[in-house]
């Protein structure tokens, strides 16, 4: 996983909860409210309506199924009373006991039969029998035919008599109901219960509506809480994400350059106050145009992610790493592990060099870097300073053949300059300059050859001439383009054909030093064949000189075992399986043979990996 730097104040602010949201949940909690609050109260009214009418119902079906039997027209159209011991009186009396018997000692508390004008024919409590009650609007209305039924304070029951007397209850559900015959009202019943059962079984019903209301109500709550909360994490993350994008390399995934000048000055500003120093470091992909150039941007890309990958597992922790420019990387590491700074780079070359990338059918490519380290405050005092003195270390690394590291303020020993050597020396210190892949080349060629002179038993001043022969075979490559030298994959014919021209620019090279015939033979023919088809001259057999014959050898299982531009290294047993095929027709086969059977008998015989001289001290300066 990448590193990330810290989040900003802007990143932090992300992270409270939005205002709008926030809000917009509140408002539906208010409608929630309000909605559950209106449903309870229309569910009630709606229940009660629905009590009441059945109620009214179930009495006017009772009271009829009494006053059939019990009651007569002539009760309700006469307004005198009966006498005594007539039909009419025990009519009365029967329609008396009828009512009362409808009245539960905890339902209903009165039931009340009047004519229209108020007259009380017949009602459960025999006190009442004849009182006149005030015909009330409720009265009136069922008068009129239509049923009348609403909860009443006891003191307002609109009842006959003394209604303190009768009704020991705070409320009650009184009823008038109309007494219809032959199509009009003759009468109308009042009944009065005690409203405490009834409310009570309202309140049970509002309070049931309410609790299923609320705990819908809480379940919506909770489930636009977790919506809000979702949705609110999504979009910080995606702003966070948007934010951050502005500072980072889409393709790496690490700092782009605005975002790495501005590290880099903030770490300086840190270490200024904290008086501490600071490495950093550029790195850049070796031969990135021609890989592009050769093989597509998409090779491109995936040498950046493998790199990037590497950069990111060797690094110290504390590393911050940006993306400079097309293949440049800038590292910046704080006091605490600066010095871990180049060791982490060499693990990270170490590393990709057991790397290899491959497109279509190119060979398997090496992937290298080069990188140049300075360090605040020794080395600049600015951000913009400091960029330079690594990017001119950089250039160094680059100019002195790539998959290096140079350091500001070290010394490269050896190569820092030439002034002391002479002028073969000097081709020699060019040749690695011009490319780092032909320097090594050139060195194991230059071990090689002088093991296999060794030998045949050749003698130590014509070994030595085969050495500096070895080390200067290649130095007509100064003259190769880098488009062409470097090139990571297969050179077209006109291409080649320019390579092969390295041999006689390389003669041409050395051939105005004195005394060096033997090393113009070595360098011009070391590409001839000897079945004849090598070039320049086409020679054949032996009429190839020896130490051409000798370089050849050692040319071919060098190129073979070392990692080049355009393939990585073939292992050992490889390389000298397709040595042994070459001889006899590339090679002459009783170098070959001495050659190979030094590798596989001898302890001490050079093998890919070794390190050999850069400059061989010459006993004199004749070398011929």
């Amino acid at each position: 996983m990448l590193r990330r730097a810290p989040p900003t104040d802007g990143h932090a602010s992300l992270r409270r909860r939005p205002l709008l949201l926030g809000l917009v949940f509140g408002v539906f909690l208010v409608l929630i409210g309000i909605t559950a609050t209106a449903q309870a109260i229309l569910v009630s009214v709606h229940f009660s309506s629905t009590a009441l009418t059945a109620i009214a119902a179930s009495d006017a079906a009772t009271i009829r199924a009494v006053l059939e039997d019990a009651l007569s027209l002539s009760d309700l159209d006469s307004g005198t009373t009966p006498a005594p011991g007539s039909a009419a009186a025990a009519n009365r009396t029967r329609l008396a006991t009828e009512l009362a018997s409808l009245a539960a000692p905890e339902e209903i508390l009165r039931v009340e039969l009047r004519r229209l004008d108020g007259t009380v024919v017949a009602a459960s409590d025999p006190a009442v029998a004849g009182a006149v009650a005030a015909p009330t609007g409720p009265a009136a209305v069922a008068a009129g035919g239509h049923a009348s039924i609403e909860v009443v304070p006891a003191g307002a029951a609109g009842a006959a008599g003394d209604v303190s007397r009768s009704f020991a209850v705070p409320s009650v559900l009184r009823e008038f109901l109309p007494i219809s015959s032959g199509g009009r009202v003759r009468a109308v019943l009042g009944i009065w219960r005690d409203a405490g059962p009834v409310l009570a079984r309202l309140d049970g019903v509002r309070r049931d509506v309410v609790i299923v209301t609320l705990s819908a109500a809480l379940v919506a709550a909770l489930v636009l809480f977790l919506v809000f909360r979702s949705a609110q994490i999504r979009l910080s993350r995606q702003t966070v994400e948007l934010v951050d994008a502005t500072r980072r390399d889409l393709l790496t995934g690490v700092l782009n350059h605005g975002a790495l000048v501005t590290a880099v000055t903030a770490a300086i500003d840190h270490a200024d106050a904290s008086d501490e120093p600071l490495a950093i470091a550029a790195i850049d992909l070796d031969n990135f145009r021609l890989l592009n150039d050769n093989h597509g941007h998409a090779a491109g890309d995936a040498a950046l992610v493998a790199v990037t990958a590497e950069l990111v597992r060797h690094l110290p922790s504390s590393a911050t790493i940006g993306r400079s420019g097309p293949d440049e990387f800038v590292v910046v590491v704080p006091s605490g592990e600066a010095a871990e700074l180049e060791p982490a780079i060499e693990r990270m070359r170490s590393a990709l060099a057991a790397i290899s990338l491959q497109f279509d059918a190119s060979e398997r490519l090496p992937l290298t870097v080069s990188a140049g380290l300075c360090a605040y405050p020794d080395h600049g005092a600015s951000a913009t300073g400091l960029l330079a003195t690594a990017d001119r270390m950089l250039e160094e690394a680059k100019a002195s053949g790539g998959d290096r590291i140079r350091v500001a303020g070290s010394a490269d020993v050896g190569e820092a300059t030439a002034s002391g050597f002479d002028v073969l020396q000097g081709l020699v210190i060019a040749v690695d300059t011009k490319d780092r892949y032909t320097k090594r080349h050139s060195e194991d060629v230059a071990r090689y050859s002088v093991y296999l002179a060794r030998r045949l038993g050749l003698d130590a001043d014509l070994i030595r001439t085969i050495h500096l022969a070895g080390l200067l075979h290649d130095v007509g490559k100064i003259g190769i383009p880098d488009a062409i030298l470097r090139k990571p994959g297969k050179l077209t014919d006109t291409e080649f054909d320019i390579v092969r021209q390295h041999v006689a620019l390389g003669e041409m090279i050395v051939r105005d030093v004195p005394d060096v015939d033997l090393i113009r033979a070595g360098i011009r023919h070391h590409h001839e064949r000897w079945d004849g088809d090598g070039y320049l001259d086409r020679l054949e057999g032996e009429h190839i000189p020896l130490i051409a014959r000798i370089l050849a050898v050692g040319d071919t299982f060098s190129a073979m075992t070392t990692t080049r531009p355009y393939r990585k290294a073939l292992d050992l047993r490889e390389a000298i399986t397709r040595l042994e095929d070459a001889a006899g027709t590339q090679l002459e086969e009783r170098l070959v043979m001495a050659f190979v059977a030094g590798l596989e008998t001898d302890a001490d015989a050079p093998l890919p990996g070794a390190t050999g001289s850069i400059i061989v001290p010459l006993r004199s300066s004749r070398v011929a």
